[in-house]
């Protein structure tokens, strides 16, 4: 599932080191939300309510309106969608005041995929954190590389960047930073460990291709 995801991005992912949503502050449901496809929206102009709109995001991420031709809207915060509204609008309007309003969210998700019991697609509730995502898809399997698990992102340019966690100084309450919250379309992704790639490598390359036990027997 993670090559499929990935397959569409146009240049390869940049790596950023994670940064807990306890640090941050942030939060899906604050105001640093960032507009998805299928969110409806309430467009308003305060002096001119003839312009008024309410519509959904297209899932190619525009929008249509009045005088203007088709914006991007997804991506961006609704601050920074009524900022570019309101530069769009200057050439048609003397003085244009806009807000825009997120009237109701799209289905949000993420995906969760590698050495887990059971890798997914999961609803996106509330303020769920990396732990918590994989719990859902049903813990770490015996194989799992937990101190390298991949959060993959979309940022504002649609350019994907990589966060690696290790879950390990979560599990054991030593760096409970590493567990950061989810935002939409994250994808979680836990490799298998060293020692599981060596044995994985043991069984397809010694045990299967070479017909000859691995030891001798002793005279």
């Amino acid at each position: 599932m993670l090559s499929l995801l990935l397959g569409a991005c146009a240049s390869p992912p940049s790596r950023i080191p994670p940064v807990s949503a306890r640090e941050t502050g942030e939060s899906p449901a604050r105001g640093d939300y960032r507009i998805q496809a299928g969110d409806q929206l309430d467009i308003k102009f305060f002096y001119n309510p003839e312009l008024n709109e309410q519509m959904t995001v297209r899932p190619d991420g525009k929008i249509s309106l009045q005088l203007i031709h088709d914006t991007p809207a997804a991506g961006l915060t609704p601050a920074e969608l009524m900022g570019r509204l309101a530069e769009l609008y200057r050439k048609e309007l003397k003085n244009p005041e806009v807000v825009v309003i997120v009237r109701s969210f799209s289905d949000q998700r993420v995906y969760v995929d590698g050495e887990l019991n059971k890798p997914g697609v999961f609803p996106l509730v509330g303020s769920m954190t990396a732990m918590q995502a994989i719990s859902q898809a049903g813990g770490l399997k015996e194989t799992a590389g937990s101190a390298e698990v991949l959060v993959i992102r979309r940022g504002a340019d649609n350019r994907p960047a990589i966060m690696t966690l290790n879950i390990d100084r979560v599990l054991d309450g030593t760096e409970l930073s590493q567990d950061i919250v989810l935002h939409p379309y994250d994808i979680v992704y836990v490799p298998k460990s060293t020692i599981a790639n060596v044995n994985q490598w043991v069984d397809q390359y010694l045990r299967r291709n070479i017909p000859l036990p691995l030891y001798l027997p002793l005279n």
